[in-house]
C-alpha cells in the first residue's frame, strides 16, 4: 500500500499564530532585534505543510520534514498576526514537495519550498532505536511533575 495514495497536488493547509516574545530571534540570542525569528516562521511553514497531508496518511503514518529552502523577506513585531501556508505542489514515491509563505496580514514575510516524507511511526523508531517509556514510568514522570507543580 502506497500511503500517499489519499494525497493529491493543491492541497493546502495554513497556521495562524501571534508572535510572542519567545518567538524572537533577540529571545534566543541575546542583542537581537525581539522580532520573529526565521526558525520559528519555517516551524510554522513545516506545521502547516504536516497538516495539510496527516489527515490523509494510513493510521500509523506521520510525514517528517526532509528539506527546507525558505527566504526570510520582512520582520514582525510581537503581537502580529501570522500565516503560515503550504500547498501540495508535487508527491513522489515516498515525499511530497510543498510551496510555503509566511503573510502578516496582506504583507509576505517569508515563501520557499519544503520536502515532507512519509513514514511508518513504529519502524521509524525502531529503525533508529527510539525507546519510549512504558506506561508505568510514564505515569510516575506524571505524578513527580504534579508534585513538583503543587510545590509552587
Amino acid at each position: 500500500m502506497n500511503p500517499l495514495e489519499k494525497v493529491t497536488t493543491g492541497m493546502t493547509a495554513e497556521k495562524l499564530v501571534t508572535v510572542t516574545p519567545e518567538m524572537t530571534v533577540g529571545h534566543v540570542v541575546p542583542g537581537m532585534p525581539e522580532v520573529y525569528g526565521t526558525p520559528m516562521m519555517i516551524l510554522h511553514m513545516e506545521m502547516a505543510a504536516g497538516s495539510a497531508v496527516q489527515p490523509f496518511l494510513p493510521a500509523g503514518h506521520v510525514s517528517v520534514g526532509m528539506m527546507v529552502n525558505i527566504r526570510h523577506l520582512a520582520a514582525t513585531p510581537v503581537g502580529r498576526t501570522v500565516r503560515a501556508t503550504a500547498r501540495i505542489v508535487a508527491i513522489d514515491a515516498r515525499s511530497v514537495l510543498f510551496e510555503v509563505e509566511a503573510w502578516e496580514g496582506d504583507r509576505k514575510i517569508g515563501d520557499g519550498t519544503h520536502r515532507r516524507g512519509v513514514v511508518n511511526v513504529a519502524e521509524f523508531e525502531q529503525r533508529f532505536g527510539v525507546t519510549r517509556p512504558t506506561a508505568e514510568m510514564a505515569q510516575d514522570r506524571i505524578q513527580q511533575a504534579r508534585s513538583q507543580f503543587r510545590a509552587f
